[in-house]
């Protein structure tokens, strides 16, 4: 019989800081650029996580005040989800259409997911 350890609840003021003016930083975070910190420094890449409504979440901690901060990822529209549906009939790999078509999508069960941004964009 295993036992598994189940990860410990999150301490109150432990949880990551939302982002300011999110749509700038998504702009710059698509096109792979260093996301400025609002702790005058730069901001590292932790973890990328999918939500169960089709959007993500990716988890920043800054370089200078070790300070972690939450950048939401909205879900995929449906011209973004067009997009790929139309890559995957034509049989070719499906990309990101937000990483400027860089960034191939990973499936995951039944879905299509960015392991960059970890918003699901189609169903096999």
């Amino acid at each position: 019989m295993s036992k598994t350890k189940s990860a410990p609840p999150p301490v109150e003021g432990d949880s990551p800081f939302p982002l300011t003016d999110e749509k700038a930083l998504l702009r710059l975070y698509y096109g792979g650029s260093r996301l400025p910190s609002p702790t005058d420094g730069f901001l590292i890449l932790l973890r990328v996580q999918p939500e169960g409504d089709g959007s993500g979440s990716v988890l920043f901690e800054c370089n200078s005040s070790s300070l972690r901060f939450r950048l939401d990822v909205p879900k995929a529209t449906r011209t973004e989800r067009a997009k790929v549906k139309a890559m995957i009939d034509d049989d070719w790999v499906p990309k990101c259409p937000r990483h400027h078509g860089e960034q191939l999508l990973i499936r995951v069960k039944n879905d299509f997911l960015c392991p960059l941004c970890g918003v699901r964009y189609a169903r096999a």
